[in-house]
């Protein structure tokens, strides 16, 4: 985000399958970042109907959507002239 937008660095956009299971991604999300950093967002909206939440962590801001959801928003549309990062994955403990 940074060369077109100054109110955050990063967008992280990701999808679960249903409402159910993107509540559940945002909790995780919400706990580790809580528990590993000290951090929470400064606001949060979508979490009653789940299909699209949004968490502001001002340098992050945080997308989880529906399937339907993401299609319908296109975020990756809307901001398609801002570079793509794909994160590194840790890899699983064996």
């Amino acid at each position: 985000m940074r060369p077109l937008a100054t109110f955050t660095d990063f967008f992280v956009i990701c999808s679960g399958q249903n409402a159910r299971q993107t509540k559940a991604i945002s909790d995780e999300i919400h706990g580790r970042l809580k528990k590993d950093e000290g951090l929470l967002p400064r606001s949060t909206a979508g979490t009653a109907e789940s299909t699209w939440i949004v968490a502001d962590y001002l340098d992050v801001v945080v997308h989880i959507f529906t399937p339907e959801a993401r299609g319908f928003y296109r975020l990756e549309h809307l901001w398609g002239d801002v570079p793509t990062v794909e994160p590194e994955l840790e890899a699983a403990a064996s």
